[in-house]
């Protein structure tokens, strides 16, 4: 399966590609904060290169449950400068999280390839136009909602069937936009407008958004769902991450967005080498 961004072609196929996160804000759920300047933020980027990235996520606004949003010119402070930075000094490709066009605009002329938008196009009417003028690549993720309100009681009566119409409205509306195909990846949106049961129901039944042909990128790093499950806090979700995982490999996952590269990249290659064979052998069966 290929992934087409700009002038990128990149290849998801048996080996899930891995996506680090680097956050840019002050208030993220995981690390807002920790890297304070460009310089800490640049080279946190590098270190997720180093250990084995093969795309990064760069966010300048928080996404978490009970965010704010920002105005475009505080976001574009503090991304930008990041942006310029990184895609100089790395040649994996480089994603940005944003769901304003303006933003979105001047990181891909800064070096980005990729626009992760958690609204999935709907938040800023200019988005599908500069996605279809530029060639970008896009991810379209499903939310109930906006993170300021979306897990205030969110509630589906088939949150796989939901999820796969909300998907099959979008890819519609890309086409009719001029988006090729070839430059969409799909996200469930673990943990964005969901309950417990719907983040496990989503995961259990990935495979379901296989009929799209489209890479399914899936984001539970250190998420709120799995210290539900185990009853760990947030530095302590690693084990939970790393099953959360596996398991989304197993079920067809293609691109994996983690914050923790080196450990994740393992896990990755290890769940998709049993899945590959696995695979191979109820061919042969089969056959």
């Amino acid at each position: 399966m290929i992934l087409r961004a700009k002038d990128r072609t990149i290849g998801v196929s048996d080996r899930p590609l891995v996506m680090g996160v680097v956050n840019v804000t002050p208030d993220s759920f995981f690390d807002g904060g920790k890297y304070a300047t460009t310089d800490a933020v640049v080279r946190h980027a590098l270190q997720l290169t180093e250990e084995g990235a093969d795309l990064l996520d760069i966010g300048g606004e928080s996404t978490r449950p009970g965010s704010d949003s920002i105005e475009a010119g505080e976001e574009l402070r503090r991304l930008l400068p990041v942006v310029t930075a990184v895609a100089k000094a790395v040649t994996i490709p480089i994603s940005v999280d944003t769901k304003k066009s303006t933003v979105a605009r001047a990181a891909l002329e800064a070096g980005a390839v990729i626009i992760n938008d958690v609204t999935a196009l709907q938040a800023d009417a200019a988005m599908a136009d500069l996605v279809a003028a530029t060639g970008a690549g896009v991810v379209l993720m499903h939310m109930r909602g906006m993170p300021k309100t979306m897990q205030e009681a969110p509630s589906y009566d088939d949150v796989v069937g939901e999820v796969t119409e909300f998907f099959r409205e979008r890819v519609m509306f890309c086409r009719e936009r001029g988006i090729g195909q070839d430059q969409i990846v799909l996200d469930p949106g673990i943990g964005f407008g969901k309950l417990l049961v719907h983040n496990l129901t989503l995961l259990g039944q990935l495979e379901s958004f296989a009929q799209f042909g489209r890479p399914i990128l899936v984001g539970v790093s250190m998420k709120a769902f799995i210290g539900q499950v185990l009853g760990r806090p947030l530095e302590e979700r690693s084990w939970g991450t790393a099953a959360a995982i596996a398991l989304a490999v197993s079920k067809g996952a293609g691109i994996l967005r983690v914050h923790n590269v080196r450990g994740m990249k393992e896990v990755v290659a290890m769940a998709a080498a049993i899945t590959r064979y696995a695979n191979a052998s109820a061919r042969v069966q089969h056959a």
